[in-house]
């Protein structure tokens, strides 16, 4: 059985904790997470660990991402869960602040993004959003100074954010992307998926299908056009709210006219019911 990983939850504990990580100067590997750990978190753990000597999990629901409207309060809290799962993977280190922690009276700094943070996907519909994240990865970086960072490619507009916050910055990380881990029907895993009703599980695998079918049409020859139809038509069919249903440069995620354009990632965004999912594939 693993050792217990070290829990800590003050700056000045996490910095104590490094010192004896970096003994021998291993390499430490970073996995920021929000909690309700599930096992595309674990498959990003696992990652960490072939990708350094060190693993520290951090677990903060950040409020400052999100809305007024939206569910900071009511997002899933698994604590002793979360440990568990962590425990079994042998991971090193939990940090785990509080939010006085991590935004103390009188913080008063942001980090402003723009270049992939402002591409009208995500940003047009949660236009705080990017501007939390980047603040509170950037604290977790410059807290835990990793050499790694590993985050989920099912986020992919902030994973091209991240990245180029950790190149402008100088921040000496390297951020490194982790392939979307998928139920067996094709539903990428998330914490929200707990949200949904029995009705609305059996419904939201088309995302996946839409996309792989638009996919297949562009692959075949299909304009832009013709085959983001098909799949908008599908998923609307479904029941689903569509905020987005686009093919985009996989770089930059500026949008392509056609298959000449670039590497293409395709990326939608759908309410159904109450619950909002996002998801992407590469073309």
């Amino acid at each position: 059985m693993s050792p217990s990983p070290m829990i800590v939850r003050t700056v000045p504990a996490l910095r104590r904790a490094l010192d004896g990580l970096r003994a021998r100067k291993a390499t430490i590997a970073l996995v920021p997470t929000m909690g309700a750990l599930h096992d595309g978190h674990v498959s990003l753990v696992r990652l960490a660990k072939r990708r350094a000597k060190k693993v520290i999990v951090s677990i903060f629901v950040n409020p400052t991402q999100f809305a007024p409207s939206e569910d900071f309060g009511s997002y899933p809290r698994t604590w002793k869960a979360d440990v568990a799962r962590l425990a079994a993977e042998g991971v090193d280190l939990i940090w785990n602040p509080d939010v006085k922690t991590m935004y103390p009276d009188g913080f008063a700094t942001r980090i402003l993004t723009e270049g992939p943070a402002t591409t009208g996907l995500e940003d047009r519909f949660r236009p705080h959003f990017f501007g939390g994240v980047a603040t509170v990865v950037g604290k977790l970086f410059t807290q835990c100074r990793p050499d790694f960072a590993i985050f989920g490619e099912k986020d992919f507009q902030q994973l091209r954010v991240v990245t180029r916050m950790a190149g402008d910055l100088d921040l000496g990380v390297k951020v490194v992307g982790s392939r979307t881990v998928r139920e067996r029907d094709g539903l990428a895993m998330s914490s929200r998926n707990v949200y949904l009703s029995p009705e609305e599980r059996r419904a939201a695998p088309v995302l996946y299908r839409a996309m792989k079918q638009s996919a297949g049409r562009l692959r075949a020859g299909d304009d832009v056009e013709a085959a983001m139809a098909s799949g908008t038509e599908l998923i609307v069919g479904a029941g689903f709210t569509l905020d987005y249903f686009e093919v985009r440069h996989a770089e930059t995620l500026a949008p392509i006219a056609s298959v000449e354009d670039g590497p293409m990632r395709i990326l939608v965004a759908a309410k159904i019911g109450k619950t909002r999912l996002i998801d992407n594939i590469g073309v």
